[in-house]
Protein backbone atom coordinates (compact mmCIF):
# COMPACT_ATOMS: atom_id res chain seq x y z
CA UNK A 1 0.00 0.00 0.00
CA UNK A 2 1.36 3.41 -0.94
CA UNK A 3 1.76 6.35 1.39
CA UNK A 4 -1.02 8.93 1.38
CA UNK A 5 -0.88 12.63 2.21
CA UNK A 6 -3.25 14.92 4.05
CA UNK A 7 -3.97 18.63 3.92
CA UNK A 8 -4.65 20.17 7.33
CA UNK A 9 -5.81 23.77 7.78
CA UNK A 10 -6.66 25.22 11.18
CA UNK A 11 -8.21 28.61 11.81
CA UNK A 12 -9.44 30.24 15.02
CA UNK A 13 -12.76 31.86 14.14
CA UNK A 14 -14.38 34.49 16.39
CA UNK A 15 -17.77 32.72 16.27
CA UNK A 16 -19.47 30.12 18.48
CA UNK A 17 -19.52 26.51 17.20
CA UNK A 18 -23.24 26.74 16.42
CA UNK A 19 -22.78 29.49 13.84
CA UNK A 20 -19.92 27.67 12.12
CA UNK A 21 -21.87 24.40 12.22
CA UNK A 22 -24.78 26.13 10.50
CA UNK A 23 -22.49 27.31 7.68
CA UNK A 24 -21.00 23.80 7.37
CA UNK A 25 -24.35 21.98 7.18
CA UNK A 26 -26.95 24.19 5.48
CA UNK A 27 -26.83 23.72 1.71
CA UNK A 28 -27.60 27.34 0.83
CA UNK A 29 -24.80 28.60 3.09
CA UNK A 30 -22.33 25.96 1.82
CA UNK A 31 -23.05 27.30 -1.68
CA UNK A 32 -21.81 30.72 -0.55
CA UNK A 33 -18.42 29.62 0.77
CA UNK A 34 -17.69 26.43 -1.20
CA UNK A 35 -19.89 25.22 -4.09
CA UNK A 36 -23.48 24.58 -5.14
CA UNK A 37 -24.62 21.32 -3.53
CA UNK A 38 -27.41 19.06 -2.35
CA UNK A 39 -25.88 18.39 1.06
CA UNK A 40 -27.80 17.06 4.07
CA UNK A 41 -26.10 16.34 7.43
CA UNK A 42 -27.17 12.69 7.51
CA UNK A 43 -24.69 9.79 7.56
CA UNK A 44 -24.90 7.84 4.31
CA UNK A 45 -26.38 10.78 2.36
CA UNK A 46 -24.83 10.98 -1.11
CA UNK A 47 -24.47 14.48 -2.52
CA UNK A 48 -22.57 16.46 -5.12
CA UNK A 49 -20.69 19.71 -5.15
CA UNK A 50 -21.09 21.51 -8.47
CA UNK A 51 -18.86 24.20 -9.95
CA UNK A 52 -17.90 25.49 -13.39
CA UNK A 53 -16.02 22.75 -15.28
CA UNK A 54 -12.37 23.37 -16.10
CA UNK A 55 -9.96 21.36 -18.28
CA UNK A 56 -9.37 18.04 -16.54
CA UNK A 57 -12.34 18.41 -14.14
CA UNK A 58 -16.05 17.99 -14.83
CA UNK A 59 -17.01 20.52 -12.16
CA UNK A 60 -18.77 17.77 -10.18
CA UNK A 61 -17.46 16.30 -6.93
CA UNK A 62 -19.25 13.16 -5.72
CA UNK A 63 -19.45 12.93 -1.93
CA UNK A 64 -21.04 10.89 0.84
CA UNK A 65 -21.57 11.91 4.47
CA UNK A 66 -19.62 9.60 6.78
CA UNK A 67 -19.98 11.08 10.26
CA UNK A 68 -22.01 13.81 11.96
CA UNK A 69 -21.59 14.91 15.58
CA UNK A 70 -23.66 18.05 16.04
CA UNK A 71 -21.51 21.19 16.40
CA UNK A 72 -18.36 19.07 16.82
CA UNK A 73 -17.44 16.85 13.86
CA UNK A 74 -18.48 16.40 10.24
CA UNK A 75 -16.80 14.16 7.68
CA UNK A 76 -17.56 13.18 4.12
CA UNK A 77 -15.92 11.24 1.31
CA UNK A 78 -14.79 13.56 -1.49
CA UNK A 79 -14.41 12.18 -5.03
CA UNK A 80 -13.25 13.77 -8.26
CA UNK A 81 -16.40 13.36 -10.31
CA UNK A 82 -15.37 10.15 -12.02
CA UNK A 83 -16.69 6.72 -11.28
CA UNK A 84 -13.34 5.08 -12.07
CA UNK A 85 -11.40 3.20 -9.41
CA UNK A 86 -8.37 5.37 -10.22
CA UNK A 87 -10.21 8.62 -9.47
CA UNK A 88 -9.58 10.85 -6.46
CA UNK A 89 -11.17 9.52 -3.27
CA UNK A 90 -10.36 11.46 -0.12
CA UNK A 91 -11.99 12.13 3.24
CA UNK A 92 -12.77 15.67 4.41
CA UNK A 93 -13.14 16.02 8.19
CA UNK A 94 -14.22 19.20 9.96
CA UNK A 95 -13.61 19.43 13.71
CA UNK A 96 -14.92 22.31 15.84
CA UNK A 97 -13.31 22.95 19.22
CA UNK A 98 -14.59 25.79 21.44
CA UNK A 99 -11.79 28.15 22.51
CA UNK A 100 -11.64 31.40 24.43
CA UNK A 101 -12.84 34.01 21.97
CA UNK A 102 -14.28 31.64 19.40
CA UNK A 103 -13.90 28.21 17.82
CA UNK A 104 -10.87 26.41 16.47
CA UNK A 105 -11.89 25.02 13.08
CA UNK A 106 -9.77 22.15 11.77
CA UNK A 107 -10.21 20.86 8.24
CA UNK A 108 -8.35 17.75 7.15
CA UNK A 109 -8.56 16.29 3.66
CA UNK A 110 -6.85 12.92 3.86
CA UNK A 111 -6.09 10.05 1.50
CA UNK A 112 -4.21 11.73 -1.35
CA UNK A 113 -2.21 9.01 -3.17
CA UNK A 114 0.96 9.69 -5.19
CA UNK A 115 -1.13 9.78 -8.39
CA UNK A 116 -3.33 12.50 -6.80
CA UNK A 117 -0.46 15.01 -6.57
CA UNK A 118 -2.14 17.61 -8.81
CA UNK A 119 -5.28 17.52 -6.67
CA UNK A 120 -3.20 17.65 -3.50
CA UNK A 121 -1.37 20.76 -4.69
CA UNK A 122 -4.54 22.43 -5.98
CA UNK A 123 -6.60 21.80 -2.87
CA UNK A 124 -3.65 22.61 -0.61
CA UNK A 125 -3.61 26.11 -2.04
CA UNK A 126 -7.40 26.41 -2.08
CA UNK A 127 -8.42 25.37 1.43
CA UNK A 128 -6.96 28.40 3.29
CA UNK A 129 -9.03 30.72 1.05
CA UNK A 130 -12.09 28.50 1.49
CA UNK A 131 -11.78 28.65 5.29
CA UNK A 132 -11.53 32.43 5.12
CA UNK A 133 -14.86 32.48 3.23
CA UNK A 134 -16.35 30.03 5.76
CA UNK A 135 -15.35 32.41 8.56
CA UNK A 136 -16.98 35.33 6.77
CA UNK A 137 -20.25 33.44 6.12
CA UNK A 138 -20.29 32.06 9.71
CA UNK A 139 -20.26 35.60 11.06
CA UNK A 140 -23.58 36.48 9.47
CA UNK A 141 -26.75 36.46 11.54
Amino acid sequence: MSETKSIVVERLMPHPPGKIWRALTQDWLIAEWLMQNDFAPTPGHRFTFRATPVPGWSGITHCEVVSVEEQRLLSYCWGDGTESASGLKTLVTWTLTPQAGGTLVRMEQSGFRPEDEAGYKGMGGGWPRILARLEEISGRD
